[in-house]
């Protein structure tokens, strides 16, 4: 038997009760059931709250999935820095400093023939080569190694020509030619243009031989018998103002003296008309023996 007013009191009870609990009862959803309270914090929300269940709320237990944030644009990549040019190899070095052989004699006559080697080629890559070179690569813009590397010999090679024998090997040496009959007899300077050699000689027998040089193709060196007629230690000459240490005259201005270009420049250069003496200490022994009065021969 039911009582009405009774369970009118009861659901009024139920109510008050939820309310003071802070929850709702939810209307049955389609299965009968009643749907649960849901409690979850939203995140950034002002703090932990209740969220109602609905007839599409996810089941007891299950937490909502916040909304996902809008995509973002992937970030544009940073154009790679511009490539820099590949960097070009520095030229293969030839020859440098203690190297020596054909090849360094060849570089140094070919220095000789542009007048930035002074002495004459030796074949060793010493520091007057190494000065050598560093003068022409400045002088071309070409960076001042000293060594000699692919660029400076092709500069070089391009403008000198392939050196003879003689400028490879001045005063090397052609061996001295046989003496003029004429320098057989007495005190004789014996000179030889046909091998570039003088003679010391006394009564038929050579005392000293050296390489000497002639006279250019219009101031040639007179051949013939004269004698030494003055004898000027410390000479310079009053017409060309060049020093003619130990100088020997013989014929007019002519005379067998020590040369400072023979010594620089080999054959590549001539006289006025003099004997060059390229060696200084042999002119020297040879200047402290020759008198006045001693013959000259000087013959093809």
């Amino acid at each position: 038997m039911r009582i009405p007013g009774r369970s009118a009191a009861l659901l009024a009870s139920a109510a008050a009760l939820a309310a003071l609990c802070g929850c709702t009862v939810q209307p049955a959803g389609a299965d009968g059931k009643q749907g649960l309270p849901v409690h979850r914090e939203v995140p950034g929300g002002p703090g932990p709250g209740t969220v109602r269940g609905g007839p599409n709320s996810p089941g007891p237990g299950t937490a909502r999935t916040a909304p996902a944030a809008p995509p973002t644009a992937a970030p544009t990549a940073t154009p790679a820095a511009t490539a820099s040019a590949p960097a070009v190899p520095a030229p293969r070095v030839l020859w440098s400093r203690g190297d020596d052989g054909p090849a360094v004699r060849e570089l140094q006559a070919r220095l000789r023939q542009v007048a930035w080697l002074a002495v004459g080629p030796n074949g060793s890559y010493d520091g007057a080569t190494e000065r050598a070179v560093k003068g022409f690569q400045g002088k071309r813009g070409l960076p001042r190694t000293g060594a000699t590397d692919t660029v400076t010999w092709q500069r070089l090679v391009a403008m000198t020509r392939p050196p003879g024998r003689e400028e490879l090997y001045p005063g090397s040496g052609r061996p001295a030619a046989a003496p003029d009959p004429r320098c057989l007899t007495g005190r004789v300077l014996c000179i030889s243009k046909t091998s570039r050699t003088l003679r010391w000689m006394i009564d038929g027998r050579t005392v000293s031989t050296m390489a000497v040089r002639f006279g250019a193709q219009y101031t040639p060196t007179r051949e013939g018998v004269f004698t030494v007629y003055w004898k000027s230690r410390h000479h310079v000459s009053t017409l060309y103002h060049s020093p003619m240490p130990y100088a020997m005259f013989f014929s007019g201005g002519q005379a067998v003296h020590y040369s400072y270009d023979f010594a620089a420049r080999g054959y590549a250069g001539g006289s006025h008309g003099c004997v060059n003496v390229r060696d200084e200490a042999a002119i020297a022994r040879l200047f402290a023996q020759v008198r006045i009065g001693d013959k000259v021969v000087v013959s093809w």
